[in-house]
């Protein structure tokens, strides 16, 4: 028998380094076994992602060359996409190459129409490896070009031909329908779509697009938007400032043309950028070059801070805005509040890699600052009185500065120097921070716990009291003034702010695990989010290095004999009894006898019990959930798509409105007035000649598609779903270990308690402990559940939308109460757990 040790002395030797042992990968190959170096990291969901804007890409190509004004990206239920556009189509005769343009196009690494100018002047990918990257990475890909009359159909396989180009009919409209499904072989660990990072890329296009239309659907949710922007980047200013207090009513935009080179008068840049200042203490600077997002900034970037920068001195100065005791100005002053989108479109873009998260090209910095310059000196001079609210902003921002350079400098004497750290801080003896981590935990006793229950070669513990600052609300000055956020700062060695000797720097990062370690109950989720608002707002790169994670304590300890389990979720309990409820049960249906043993009953319930979460949804509008399902469709399972409460007096009833004709129709069919007391709708009828008031909401059912596929789910595994609310007749038993000693017998009135039964049978000899705060576990449960490497789950914080989490932290932590109630009402709906 072979061995299968590595260290096996049996294992062969190395064979000699000549010629012979030199391979090279080309084309497909080199494609599917190294895609990482063509679309990005596919483990993670962003090579996923990246591929459908590949596609969306070449679509928006065909509109900045002025022959496409509309765009469907359709995501499919079988997890494929497809990306049609209005476009000129891709040619589809014949080649030099020998191939047709559909299959170059396809089919060859950098080819294609954007290495000259006769395809087009302006395109966001010049490297031709993006369409043909996606076919070799795809399971199939199909595509439909619609073209000088005719419509032609390709088809790949791992993208290889298996169907050679071929008219199927006539149109007399021209584009491109690409549609693929990516390879689960190479999309292991992720290949399912956000709709999220799919709907805020597709919104970005439309904003950097003014004028496109973007229709985005979703078959898997039955979702979908419409994206249409007509004053692009002000307006897309406009919404990344929609729940913030802009220092002006509208944002400044300024757009402009200059040919770099005299000797290429043809070859212009063209510069779009819109600024708006708020009264928070954060920036926002979106960079985009040929409506590719820069994540990385670049030459655009430059030019733009610089001109900013010289614009608001020049100002200042001119103007005797300054006085000679205020601290000189400096660009992070100018950026304090700012809110822009710079957008510049080019012929040559050059890029320091696939992906594009950084512009190179030097020329355009000189550009953006001629265009900006002369044109942001003009606003200053025309609105004086903007001006100045912007130059006070800047100069409070300097000042603040000063302070905060002078808080720390006190805080690095008297705390960070001679390599002293916080004397709560339990360190570990391991010096690499690549293999360190600290826990940061709230209170005593689970710093206790934690501290005893640690590994101490690799693991920190550092125990913080009490709520720290909202940092949303702060500038860093007076950050720097709480214990807690002061200790942590220490604790981590990067130091915090821009300037200075204690500037950030996260080459001093002491660890490259910082677990955050709270209670799960409303004060521990507290505590956590005003720590992830500090990480994200002061020391944002620890979370782009991903460095910041989350612990998952668990929520229950179970025990049945001799079996002994934590449990991490109010989900997982659920399944877990779900399942030992299970395991040896018959359910019969009285009005015919039919039996249905444990393997189908398994299967019943668990797909009650997700109808069941998403019906909390309509419950929580005050409708019965059974009441609702008994307006569904016997034949298409479908459900209603609106319903209305309408009360009279203390009488309560509800309708169910099919569409949105039915919604109209029941709005106009009484004469509606407004209530302003009571904050609704009120409708006059008439009932035996007396005149009555009835107050009406009409409430979107947003899950019913969600249930609908749920029936449809239900009534697969042969059941009668006629009837789901209860009634005086027992319609159905459950029977638990027929024909033993120990039967039960349950009986039912309707299907919809089978899963309230079989969690009955589940808790059965179950023990059941819930932990509500870490400092309930001794150290080796708090070490098992939470800190073992081996055992403990941890959540990583990423940034997948920045715009989305700027939102979000504003909203959430800022000044907005009307939008932060909204968000809460909105979804509390959806909580299917609320600890109050």
């Amino acid at each position: 028998m072979a061995s299968t040790n590595p260290d096996s002395n049996s294992r062969k030797k190395p064979t000699e380094y000549t010629e012979d042992s030199l391979t090279k990968l080309e084309g497909i190959e080199a494609v599917r076994k190294r895609p990482g170096m063509y679309i990005g990291d596919v483990t993670n969901g962003g090579a996923l992602h990246h591929c459908v804007f590949e596609i969306v890409d070449n679509s928006v190509d065909e509109h900045l060359a002025g022959f496409c004004s509309q765009i469907d990206v359709t995501i499919h239920n079988d997890g494929s996409c497809s990306v049609e556009d209005d476009g000129r189509g891709i040619p589809v005769k014949m080649t030099k190459h020998g191939k047709s343009g559909v299959e170059l196009v396809l089919t060859d690494l950098h080819a294609g129409g954007k290495f000259g100018q006769g395809g087009y002047k302006v395109s966001g990918g010049l490297h031709g490896v993006g369409a043909s990257c996606v076919n070799f990475v795809s399971e199939w890909m199909e595509a439909e070009v619609r073209r000088e009359g005719e419509i032609h159909k390709m088809s790949f396989g791992r993208g290889l031909v298996t169907e050679q180009l071929h008219v199927v009919g006539a149109s007399k409209k021209t584009g491109t329908k690409i549609s693929f499904l990516l390879d689960q072989e190479i999309f292991v660990t992720e290949n399912e779509f956000k709709y999220d990072i799919l709907a805020k890329r597709l919104r970005e296009l439309a904003f950097l697009n003014p004028g496109i239309i973007i229709n985005f659907r979703d078959e898997r949710d039955e979702k979908g938007e419409t994206f249409k922007f007509d004053q692009g980047a002000s307006q897309y200013v406009s919404w990344l400032n929609r729940n913030k207090t802009t220092l002006t009513s509208e944002p400044v935009q300024f757009t402009g043309e200059i040919a770099p080179k005299d000797d290429e008068p043809d070859d212009v840049i063209t510069v779009d950028v819109a600024l708006q200042y708020n009264d928070t203490y954060n920036e926002q600077i979106y960079p985009y070059a040929n409506s590719i997002y820069n994540g990385d900034g670049g030459s655009h970037m430059s030019g733009f801070r610089t001109s900013l920068t010289r614009a608001v001195n020049t100002y200042a100065k001119t103007n005797n805005l300054v006085k000679d005791k205020d601290p000189q100005i400096s660009g992070e002053d100018v950026r304090e509040g700012l809110t822009a989108v710079i957008s510049v479109k080019l012929f040559n873009p050059s890029f320091n890699n696939q992906t594009k998260d950084k512009l190179l090209n030097q020329e355009v910095d000189g550009v953006v600052q001629r265009v900006m310059g002369d044109k942001l000196r003009f606003y200053f001079d025309q609105n004086p009185r903007e001006a100045k609210r912007i130059v006070d902003k800047c100069l409070s921002a300097a000042r603040a500065r000063e302070a905060a350079r002078k808080a720390r400098e006190t805080v690095r004497k008297s705390v960070m120097s001679g390599g002293g750290l916080p004397g709560n801080l339990a360190d570990c003896s391991e010096k690499d921070p690549s293999l360190c981590e600290v826990f940061i935990v709230e209170g005593d006793s689970a710093g206790g716990s934690a501290k005893q229950g640690r590994d101490r070669r690799y693991q920190a513990i550092l125990p913080l009291f009490g709520k720290p600052l909202n940092v949303e609300k702060a500038r860093l000055d007076k950050m720097l003034s709480n214990k807690s956020l002061r200790l942590l700062i220490t604790a981590l060695g990067t130091g915090i702010g821009t300037d200075g000797d204690g500037a950030f720097d996260i080459s001093k990062a002491r660890y490259h695990k910082i677990i955050m370690m709270a209670d799960a109950d409303v004060d521990g989720s507290h505590i956590m989010t005003l720590y992830l608002t500090f990480f994200y707002r002061f020391m944002r790169p620890l979370v782009d290095a991903g460095y910041i994670y989350i612990a998952q304590p668990p929520l229950y300890k179970i025990k049945r004999k001799r079996r002994e389990q934590y449990v991490d979720s109010d989900a997982e309990m659920n399944r877990i009894l779900l399942e030992l409820g299970s395991e040896d049960v018959i359910l019969t249906r009285l009005r015919d006898g039919l039996e249905f043993p444990s393997i189908k009953v398994d299967k019943m319930v668990e797909t009650l019990s997700r109808m069941e979460t998403l019906l909390r949804g309509v419950t929580r509008y005050g409708c019965p959930g059974h009441q609702f399902l008994d307006h569904h469709d016997p034949e298409t399972m479908e459900l209603p798509k609106f319903m209305a409460r309408i009360r009279t007096g203390n009488q309560e009833e509800f309708k169910f409105l099919k569409d949105d004709e039915a919604r109209s129709r029941f709005y106009v069919e009484e004469n509606i007035t407004e209530d302003m007391f009571a904050g609704m709708v009120v409708r006059e009828t008439e009932l035996n000649g007396v005149t009555m008031q009835q107050r009406l909401t009409v409430h979107e059912i947003f899950e019913a598609s969600q249930i609908t596929k749920v029936l449809k789910e239900l009534a697969k595994t042969g059941l009668e779903l006629t009837q789901f609310s209860p009634t005086d007749e027992t319609r159905y038993t459950l029977t638990e270990n027929k024909g033993q000693k120990n039967q039960t017998v349950r009986e039912m009135n309707t299907i919809l308690e089978l899963v309230q039964a079989i969690r009955e049978f589940g808790r059965k000899g179950l023990t059941m402990q819930r932990y509500k705060g870490l400092g309930e576990m001794n150290p080796k449960q708090l070490y098992e559940t939470t800190m073992d490497p081996e055992k403990r789950r941890l959540l990583k914080v990423d940034i997948t939308d920045a715009a989305k989490a700027d939102e979000t932290f504003s909203m959430l932590m800022g000044e907005d109460v009307p939008s932060r109630r909204a968000f809460i009402e909105d979804n509390a709906l959806n909580t299917s757990y609320l600890d109050v």
